[in-house]
């Protein structure tokens, strides 16, 4: 395992992130940067825009799946990397709380930096801040103990004006975003390269995954491998299938794939497995709707057959 995370880690193609169903940190290398300093300790790589370290490979499992579009023939492909719910839990406050100095900062010069969990209470990772700014390190200490949402919460207001660090802290590692965050500075786009996600409506589910993500039950998410989309550029720019992209991961997706949808892609190869059914995005289903039962191996089979076609194309 550890070698299979250190060569995708050095990919520069490949994308990674760590969070949760609505607080998420990306780690994404920008085309025309500087190439990407490795981190000191650890495995792990930083640029002018952030940075991703890996600690710990026990016990991990990954775990590969795919899901089409439901709004055109395209895919997505994701590789989780899971540990058991015991191992993968991290503390979880109820409300902003100074952790001190970073001494775990992927660069250097930013183990001085004063971090703060910002109290959402996921499961599977810390979502904080980090910063040297006097004024609102004195803003998030008056806030100590309050939710990010609460009434009353300045900090969170500050944080979204002064852009500190981001950090998703699991329990293998930890995902660094120096930029700026989404929002009335850049036109309310996220920035190019690395960037954060903090969507309160999603937080809400109390989810640590997306319902499409077909994790088996005991385990939690503590890290993701995003492959670099054969449909588009990194800045989203649309491209015909690039089958060299899409090649470039199917030893990883092979490898890592469920026994079932191993098992589902052997029949669709002997023609001895129907083909896909209607395309379900669960995270669409009101609250409290039972998910649709063999979502997953519709999604399989339809990646199949458009892997098929694009291919054979």
């Amino acid at each position: 395992m550890r070698d299979l995370v250190q060569q995708w880690l050095a990919d520069e193609i490949t994308g990674w992130s760590m969070g949760s169903f609505g607080a998420i940190s990306e780690f994404i290398r920008w085309p025309g940067d500087a190439p990407a300093i490795a981190a000191d300790s650890g495995m792990g790589w930083y640029t002018p825009r952030g940075g991703i370290r890996i600690d710990r490979t026990e016990g991990l499992t990954a775990l590969a799946w795919e899901m089409p579009s439901t709004k055109s023939e395209r895919f997505f492909r994701h590789v989780e990397f899971l540990l058991p719910d015991a191992e993968a839990l991290v503390p979880q406050p109820a409300g902003f709380t100074e952790l001190g100095p970073d001494t775990g900062a992927i660069r250097p010069e930013d183990q001085d930096m004063i971090l703060f969990d910002c109290g959402l209470q996921q499961k599977n990772v810390r979502f904080c801040v980090r910063t040297r700014d006097p004024e609102l390190i004195a803003e998030m200490r008056r806030c100590e103990g309050m939710g990010n949402f609460a009434p009353g919460n300045t900090a969170a207001a500050m944080i979204f004006a002064r852009h500190p660090h981001r950090i998703s802290i699991t329990a293998i590692g930890r995902v660094e975003v120096y930029q700026k965050i989404g929002g009335p500075d850049t036109d309310w786009k996220s920035p190019d390269g690395p960037h954060t996600h903090l969507l309160p409506k999603l937080l809400a589910a109390g989810r640590t995954h997306s319902a499409n993500t077909p994790i088996p039950p005991g385990f939690l998410p503590v890290a993701s491998l995003h492959p670099a989309s054969p449909f588009s550029l990194p800045d989203g720019t649309e491209r015909p299938f690039c089958r060299k992209t899409w090649a470039h991961y199917s030893d990883l997706m092979a490898a890592h794939r469920s026994i079932e949808a191993t098992e589902l892609r052997a029949a669709l190869d002997r023609g001895a497995a129907a083909p896909a059914g209607e395309i379900i995005d669960a995270d669409e289903i009101s609250d409290g709707s039972p998910l649709p039962q063999g979502r997953h191996q519709r999604h399989t089979a339809r990646v199949w057959e458009l892997e098929r076609k694009l291919t054979e194309a």
